[in-house]
């Protein structure tokens, strides 16, 4: 089994940190990389002229490493939010038919076509929260309901944010291919710890960003994109995106055609000399150790922690119905008021999460973490 990583974070002793789905600490070489990076910053005219290409290509093909994609079938793009944008401008969603969204899912997989609907003329459906925790069984119901209008699009994240409720994407993907409706994941919560095969599985589009899971800093995110939907018009019109429009050319709009690949879709401003190599940093060191191995760790932990909290009146989802690196605990009556603070009080962090508390280790965290986690928590609620 994978070790715990913590060395190679700067998390002291005293501190348990449960909370990657929120956000992850920086590793110590990817926060050398920025120091170092501000320097260049600092001293622009050291960069070699190929220094911002070389940098975009290198996060792009570790993008792509994580879901098994080629490199040329992935955009930089700094949110989630950019890349649902992105996916709106290039479907043409049918009137009087539906796009699926999940209850209470992060606002950007949802936002868009609820701003869409009724100018387009289609109409967002909500998958209610199943009682039972299987939000699978609740999406293919929706996909599958008898008589409703078809479905054109499932906007839905493959792990869901609030409790990490899993979604099967091979069971929804196969059930939206047979009726030729489109297939958007946000892979916020999944990338790099689930494993994924975009060219078994043939989704439409996967977006995720660096600063959770993967290890690395805010605003830098990925877009997948199948190779279907590449003849569209980007977001941003940039000189990155055509093929000849170049600032060293005597002619400066030589050739203004796109690119035939998903860079067209690459955000503007995109040398981010600084965060852009930190995010590559992460999502490296993520895929060399490799989904398999971060799962069964992280499994491990969450496992541990399920048993230890049994008897102290929280209520966990079964595991078949659950992320492997996520665990959600309910509370009969809601969750105790001061709970989260006390936690934290002693070094303990958590996130409250619509009504429950949500746990989430990553490599950092070692078998003693999770072990405090639930000595506290069983002090806390007992006392």
């Amino acid at each position: 089994m994978l070790a715990s990583q913590r060395a190679l974070f700067d998390i002291p002793s005293h501190i348990c940190y449960l909370n990657a789905a929120s956000y992850s600490p920086l590793p110590l070489k990817t926060q050398e990389a920025g120091r170092a990076a501000v320097g260049r910053k600092g001293r622009p005219w050291t960069l070699p002229v190929a220094f911002a290409n070389e940098q975009h290509e290198r996060a792009r093909a570790a993008a792509a490493r994580l879901i098994n994609a080629e490199s040329s079938d992935v955009a930089l793009i700094p949110a989630i939010s950019y890349g649902v944008a992105t996916v709106a401008k290039l479907l043409t969603i049918g009137r009087s038919t539906r796009v699926l969204v999940l209850e209470n899912d992060h606002s950007s997989p949802v936002l868009e076509w609820q701003t869409r609907a009724g100018a387009q003329g289609f109409t967002v459906e909500t998958i209610k929260q199943p009682d039972d925790g299987d939000w699978t069984s609740a999406v293919l119901a929706a996909i599958e309901q008898p008589g409703a209008p078809p479905v054109s699009l499932a906007s839905i994240s493959s792990v869901h944010w609030s409790d990490g409720g899993l979604i099967d994407v091979d069971k929804v993907g196969a059930a939206l291919k047979q009726r030729g409706a489109a297939f958007l994941i946000d892979a916020t919560q999944s990338a790099g710890v689930l494993a994924m095969d975009v060219k078994r599985l043939d989704p439409d589009f996967v977006i995720f960003p660096t600063y959770k899971w993967l290890l690395g800093p805010y605003g830098r995110a990925f877009l997948y994109v199948a190779r279907r939907h590449q003849n569209g018009i980007p977001l941003e019109q940039t000189s990155a995106g055509r093929r000849n429009v170049r600032a060293e050319n005597a002619v400066y709009f030589t050739d203004v055609n796109y690119v035939g690949d998903a860079r067209r879709y690459d955000m503007g401003e995109r040398d981010h000399f600084i965060s852009m190599e930190m995010a590559s940093i992460g999502m490296e060191m993520v895929a060399d150790w490799g989904a398999p191995a971060i799962m069964q760790r992280l499994t491990m932990l969450t496992e541990r922690i399920a048993a230890g909290v049994r008897g102290i009146g929280v209520r966990v989802p079964e595991p078949h119905l659950r992320a492997p690196h996520i665990l959600s605990l309910a509370f009969k009556g809601g969750m105790p008021a001061g709970l989260v603070e006390g936690l934290a009080s002693e070094g303990v962090y958590i996130a409250p999460r619509l009504g429950r508390m949500r746990i989430s280790p990553h490599v950092y965290n070692d078998e003693a973490d999770v072990d405090r986690f639930v000595e506290v928590l069983t002090r806390l609620l007992r006392g």
